[in-house]
């Protein structure tokens, strides 16, 4: 099942300025969907779609099997979510932001002391929000997604400006949510290696185009291209003679040479080749491509 589908979701923010065109979004229920793409490609417009923060122009949204339009209170009670910039009251401790949000949603005054202490932010005291950290900042804004027990969380570059150490925190705690409590997690970033970590699943748009959704694994399937053999050598140019009268495609040249995938034994002849032709052989490596090579190659396609 489904906890996010969208069906032909189209979007314009004038005539002649179109930012979604036919979007089929498909989110598992339980799954941690990547949705990628660059500034601009329409992540963000999509998102604000799904929680009403827009207007629905063109196409259907439907959430936990239901349509959002008749079902939009219901529907938004299951849901947690932060987009764009944290929503939090500087002049507040970090459980004061809370108690404020808990009269809101009405749950128990108890899920406070629970989500802080899932975030980390257990013992922050009397310390006011605006003198958190980004990291801190970004944490507190989860747990006041997570208040109400929600079934889906959405996120809109939840890892944005963080250091390191602050990414590597709220990865750990995204796989915790989605593996310990079952909620489902759609998540955009523009940081596809901390993404590649991360998420069962992946929705990449650009130009307002959904140009693939699948796993991981499928997605590196599709770009049969996406590992290949590198050669260093000393003459690279005579190197290339030697791969061409082999039929050996060459992906691409410059301080090392880049060929198709081969088996051992081939490579092993091509280097004995190499060196009978008087050529060195420096290094040669298989060269997987990670998310973010794949990336490039799926929107520059």
């Amino acid at each position: 099942m489904y906890c996010i589908e969208t069906i032909n979701l189209n979007y314009q923010f004038s005539e002649n300025e179109k930012v979604l065109n036919n979007i089929n979004l498909q989110v598992s229920e339980g799954s941690i969907y990547g949705f990628l793409g660059p500034n601009g490609a329409g992540k963000t417009t999509t998102l604000k779609l799904i929680l009403g923060l827009l207007k629905k122009q063109k196409g259907e949204i439907m959430i936990f099997g239901q349509t959002f339009l008749k079902n939009r209170i219901e529907i938004l009670s299951n849901i947690g979510s932060m987009i764009e910039t944290p929503s939090i009251y500087s002049h507040l401790t970090a459980r004061e932001n809370l108690q404020v949000l808990q009269k809101v949603y009405r749950c128990s005054k108890d899920r406070i002391a629970e989500v802080l202490e899932l975030v980390g932010l257990a013992n922050t005291g009397n310390k006011k929000a605006g003198n958190f950290s980004l990291g801190m900042k970004q944490r507190l804004a989860i747990a006041i997604a997570l208040l109400h027990s929600p079934k889906l969380l959405i996120l809109d570059e939840p890892t944005n400006g963080l250091d390191p150490n602050g990414i590597l925190e709220i990865r750990e705690l995204l796989k915790k949510l989605a593996h310990l409590q079952g909620i489902t997690i759609l998540i955009s970033s523009h940081l596809l290696s901390e993404i590649e970590k991360l998420v069962t699943h992946i929705g990449i748009i650009n130009y307002g185009n959904l140009l693939f959704q699948g796993t991981l694994p499928d997605l590196i399937n599709k770009q049969k291209l996406s590992s290949f053999i590198q050669f260093s050598t000393s003459d690279n140019q005579k190197a290339l003679e030697i791969f061409e009268k082999n039929n050996i495609s060459i992906l691409s040249i410059n301080e090392k040479i880049s060929i198709q995938i081969l088996d051992k034994s081939k490579i092993a002849r091509i280097n004995e080749q190499l060196v009978l032709n008087r050529i060195d052989v420096y290094e040669i490596q298989t060269v997987k491509s990670d998310l973010e090579q794949i990336f490039f190659d799926v929107i520059k396609d």
